[in-house]
């Protein structure tokens, strides 16, 4: 089959890392007879330099004829560390979001087993640990009205959502839940916000749709304090904009690093995929950045477009190099494998998953026979 994908590398390290996940892309469509076509395009700080503008025009429309999206990173301290910037790299990431109308972020969360130690919970609070977190993206506070006083000494943000917005992303949650563990928990805060009763009395009628799913409810302070006393108890988690970013951030602690962590922001027409982490400039050029956030969410891109033992051949990789401990340095502080030595691992492997004793022998020697 063949697909067009728009890469959008980015800032900072997200080239870097893009360039691990297209290894193994192409180490899928060589082996699964795919034809990935890529187009790349600009966004974030290198898109300002270039352009002034954090999206372009020429961006957004090579998104728009995509089947998916492939996203590095966003960000550079020359923005971070001036906050008067009027145009700024995230502007870019989030008109590209309501543009699309990416509504639904999904983001997994798993305990592997050879990185528990690496937490700072305790194993037997975190072990088995597998969690699907649904944040709506595009509503919120933080697309809200926004208004400064006069006098530069009241602030007011905004927060709505409405019945549509809250539908079609429950819907999906649901929907997930049937083929995982058949249980959905909302948060929300429901005994202070009015959107967030809303949020409740939506989900609640729609929850009589999937008479084989399980919802609970819980308010975001009682949530974040679960997370870290029993994190085991979620399967997915259904939650609004600002709650979905907090409550996604502190269960990435579980996974042993961010990493791991991957993305994608889905909508009616469009879909978009990217690891968690930020652009990191201080490792920028080092080759040192881990690139298996970006290598999973290429994972997530090919389970979208219903390439299923595909997907599950990458993930199969990505569990085969944490077991082996081919990994970059902020797993293993004695490692020597570089990001794109990790990325040579993860291709080679889903080409040759047989042919391990030769070549994972040489990869602990430092001989690998990779090129």
């Amino acid at each position: 089959m063949k697909f067009n994908i728009a890469v959008i590398p980015g800032d900072g390290i997200g080239p870097e890392v893009i360039n691990q996940a297209k290894k193994a892309l192409n180490a899928v469509a060589n082996t699964y007879n795919h034809v990935f076509i890529y187009t790349e395009a600009q966004m974030g700080a290198c898109a300002i330099d270039a352009t002034g503008n954090p999206l372009p025009d020429e961006t957004l429309a090579v998104c728009r004829n995509s089947d998916a999206i492939l996203f590095g990173a966003i960000g550079h301290p020359k923005y971070d560390n001036d906050p008067s910037a009027k145009v700024r790299p995230e502007q870019g990431l989030l008109k590209l979001r309501s543009e699309l109308g990416l509504f639904c972020n999904i983001r997994p969360v798993k305990a592997y087993e050879q990185l528990i130690d690496n937490s700072p919970l305790k194993r037997e609070i975190i072990s088995g640990t597998d969690i699907s977190i649904f944040r709506e993206l595009t509503g919120g506070i933080y697309f809200g009205i926004k208004e400064l006083s006069e006098d530069g000494t009241v602030a007011f943000d905004g927060c709505s959502y409405s019945v549509e917005e809250i539908s079609r992303i429950a819907h999906f949650a649901f929907k997930a839940a049937q083929n995982r563990r058949k249980k959905v928990t909302l948060i929300d805060k429901a005994n202070v916000l009015e959107t967030s009763r809303l949020w409740r009395k939506t989900v609640t009628e729609i929850a009589k749709e999937y008479s084989d799913i399980t919802l609970e409810f819980l308010f975001i302070d009682n949530a974040a304090m679960q997370m870290i006393l029993n994190p085991k108890q979620f399967d997915v988690i259904l939650t609004e904009n600002l709650f979905g970013d907090i409550i996604s951030d502190e269960a990435s602690v579980i996974g042993g690093s961010i990493g791991l962590l991957a993305s994608s922001s889905i909508g009616n027409e469009n879909s978009l995929f990217e690891p968690i982490h930020g652009s990191f400039p201080q490792a920028t050029g080092k080759d040192i950045a881990n690139p298996l956030a970006s290598i999973l969410s290429a994972a997530m891109l090919l389970e979208h477009l219903g390439l299923h033992e595909e997907a599950k051949a990458i993930e199969k990789a990505v569990e085969k190099s944490l077991e082996l401990s081919i990994v970059t340095q902020d797993l293993n502080a004695e490692s020597s494998f570089s990001t794109s030595k990790v990325g040579d691992f993860i291709a080679d492997y889903i080409e040759n998953p047989e042919d391990s004793n030769h070549n994972f022998q040489n990869i602990h020697m430092g001989q690998s026979t990779i090129i």
